[in-house]
């Protein structure tokens, strides 16, 4: 946890799983077909850049994704209704909802500490949730 004068959050730690296993899954899968080990190759590209570049900050009030220093996105825990982090044993998928949208992200980043925080700062959307059911 880190904090400033004004503000005090966590930093959750980059994670290289996912970018990895992709290019490793694309060697062999293209020499049995070029284009598939291709495709899943720049994909998995693509999520290791997102994985060096991106960072998520759980403030007191809000879920802040930044690029380098400047915040890209801000998720005000308020309007959160729900959140899951999907498939257990290998956690790949994060999703929530708030009141007019909902969001998946890929898993680039410590799974624990991500449900730790969530658990921290978002328990209420997700027994409301379960409440609903």
């Amino acid at each position: 946890m880190t904090s400033t004068s004004a503000t005090t959050y966590t930093e959750l730690s980059r994670s290289y799983r996912i970018p990895l296993a992709l290019i490793g899954l694309a060697i062999p899968l293209a020499l049995a077909r070029l284009w598939l080990g291709g495709v899943v190759g720049l994909f998995g590209l693509f999520l290791l850049v997102q994985t060096l570049t991106l960072t998520l900050r759980f403030t007191d009030s809000a879920l802040d994704v930044y690029r380098g220093d400047t915040v890209i996105r801000h998720f005000p825990y308020a309007d959160w209704q729900h959140w899951e982090i999907f498939w257990q044993p290998v956690p790949v998928l994060f999703y929530f909802r708030e009141v007019n949208s909902i969001h998946f992200l890929p898993v680039l980043f410590s799974p624990k500490e991500l449900r730790a925080c969530l658990e921290t700062h978002c328990a209420g959307a997700k027994d409301v949730a379960k409440e609903a059911q």
